[in-house]
């Protein structure tokens, strides 16, 4: 899930300006993938009093970054990325195939096949110089934006905390609409989350498809809970 990204930015190796531009573009909320029609199973946990205010909000989506989504997106990123450079299609394909897998609920698979491919698109008829290992239809969200920055040959060190910020990002404007949340505890949240973005990112980047693992049953029953909501304003 990917709307925005910190509005400060520390260069690291291998980034340039020209990285920092097309990151910023391409984690903007303006970019067109419908991130902001998701909201990861946050509605649901709303609804059944599990997520209340920021305090609550915070340990949430902490959650989904240390031992769910978060963690596993990292490490898909990082391969996909890794396989991309290789122009290892076939091993992309499996990694795609297996990214699919790991996707708990019906609206979840929506929520990343539906942006991965938007992102995809929207990519290829903008930068058309950005070649890119071709991918299966529909690949889930970091598989494409892993292939995405390996073909501008943007670091996963530089793109990769940016995108789990995005979730963030993300997860919150979700909160601040539903809860209600107002807009200074949102982004109370969003710094909170500064540090644990960080961690997971750097444990991530050490890891491997053999350490993914997912423990946070309740985003995934929260998610299952969101199918059979009524009025809902989000599509996850």
């Amino acid at each position: 899930m990917v709307t925005a990204i910190p509005t400060v930015i520390t260069m690291t190796d291998g980034g340039d300006t020209l990285d920092l531009l097309r990151l910023q573009s391409w984690l903007s909320p303006s970019f067109p993938i419908g991130a902001y029609s998701y909201s990861h199973g946050v509605e649901g946990a709303i609804e059944s009093g599990l997520v209340l205010d920021a305090e609550t909000l915070t340990d949430w989506i902490g959650g989904l970054l240390g031992f769910g989504t978060g963690r596993n997106d990292a490490i898909l990123l990082s391969e996909a990325s890794r396989l991309a450079l290789e122009d290892d299609a076939e091993g992309l394909a499996q990694l795609s195939e297996f990214s699919l897998a790991l996707i708990p609920t019906s609206e979840l698979r929506l929520e990343a096949t539906a942006q991965g491919a938007a992102f995809l698109k929207t990519v290829s008829a903008a930068w058309p110089e950005i070649r890119r290992v071709d991918l299966p239809p529909s690949p889930s969200l970091p598989i494409a934006y892993g292939t995405v920055i390996a073909a501008a040959g943007i670091s996963p060190d530089l793109a990769g905390p940016l995108f789990l910020q995005a979730f963030v990002h993300n997860l919150v404007s979700a909160a601040v609409r539903a809860v209600p949340l107002g807009q200074t505890d949102g982004q109370r949240a969003v710094a909170a989350l500064e540090q644990v973005v960080d961690s997971v990112w750097r444990e991530s980047s050490g890891s491997g498809i053999d350490d993914i693992g997912s423990a946070a049953l309740m985003a995934e029953w929260s998610s299952l809970q969101h199918e059979a909501m009524d009025g809902r304003l989000f599509r996850s």
